[in-house]
């Protein structure tokens, strides 16, 4: 069966119409070159997929309310304001589909205008006492940045063995959607086994988006990724299906791709990479792997009562296997 996220977006299509409304008003300054930017910002349209699981992780725990609301405003500006940040760091001149901040207006303005988005979700939260967010929230931001860091640390030397791999991808990826599933469920209830319950199916759920994602760089095209094949190898990014062939394969062939990704962007290198991933079954472990994410996301959340939102957090964990893009 195929998903799509108009399909589970269904339980929680109202509130997500109240909290584009919402979000749309957290923006908004009174200088007007900040009010410029944000109304770029919003044209940019996203999948919206943080606020979608802080909303259908609320309504699986109990009810949809104001707190879920700034809970789901939070992630969504501090996601935002990470995305003008990496950017600039990419030096990208796209972001979905139209010219990225930094192409329009430098790097300065956009460095400052994601400062500007994070500052408005932690004001949100300190202004209505959300203290608990709060504290979540800054720690993702920690991990985040720490995992970005160890990444970079790690491309730099080639050495990324299994254990730091999953530790950048817990880190850098599923750190936002588990604390979007733990705001969710701490909007709308105290019991701690329901919010540690949600947490996990986030952080497994991160994970095994971020294992699909690098599988699509082996097997996608770049037509439906948005990207060229092989652009992670380009950039010298060690990922779970090359991780995984360089362990398999005869030592002298392993040290051949690792100089072969050290010499860098040559089209017949990185077929031959894309060829060694294939021939040591990279590919097929990493589905593995990412698949045993998923049955334990599942198993995280049964002990929620079947609703039409637990539906659609099941049918999300779908989706993102199946994804091509």
């Amino acid at each position: 069966m195929k998903y799509n996220l108009s399909e589970i977006s269904k339980p929680v299509l109202s509130e997500l119409g109240n909290f584009n409304l919402l979000f749309k008003q957290s923006l908004k300054s009174k200088v007007g070159i900040v009010d410029l930017i944000t109304k770029y910002i919003l044209k940019q349209k996203g999948k919206k997929i943080r606020p979608l699981l802080v909303l259908l992780s609320s309504k699986v725990a109990g009810n949809v309310n104001e707190r879920t609301y700034r809970g789901a405003i939070l992630v969504e500006l501090l996601h935002t304001a990470t995305l003008v940040h990496d950017d600039v760091v990419d030096e990208a001149e796209k972001r979905r589909g139209l010219p990225s901040i930094n192409a329009v207006w430098k790097n300065k303005v956009a460095v400052l205008m994601g400062d500007y988005l994070l500052s408005r979700g932690l004001l949100i939260a300190v202004e209505n006492d959300d203290f608990d967010f709060l504290k979540i929230i800054t720690n993702t931001v920690r991990r985040m940045s720490e995992g970005e860091l160890l990444q970079i640390k790690k491309t730099h030397k080639l050495d990324i063995d299994e254990p730091t791999y999953f530790r950048i991808i817990s880190d850098k990826t599923a750190s936002l959607l588990s604390t979007c599933c733990e705001i969710g469920a701490k909007s709308t209830t105290n019991d701690e086994n329901q919010i540690e319950a949600m947490r996990e199916f986030g952080e497994n759920l991160g994970k095994a988006f971020q294992i699909i994602d690098d599988i699509l760089d082996y097997v996608g095209t770049s037509n439906i990724i948005g990207k060229p094949l092989g652009a992670d190898i380009k950039e010298k990014k060690i990922t779970l299906p090359l991780i995984h062939a360089l362990k398999q394969a005869p030592k002298g062939e392993s040290s051949n791709i690792i100089k072969l990704i050290k010499n860098g962007k040559n089209k017949n290198n990185i077929k031959e990479v894309l060829e060694f991933v294939n021939k040591y079954n990279g590919i097929d472990y990493s589905y593995k792997v990412a698949n045993s994410y998923v049955a334990k996301a599942k198993e995280s959340i049964s002990i929620f009562n079947n609703s039409e939102s637990k539906m659609a957090l099941e049918s999300l964990l779908d989706f993102v296997i199946q994804r091509k893009k």
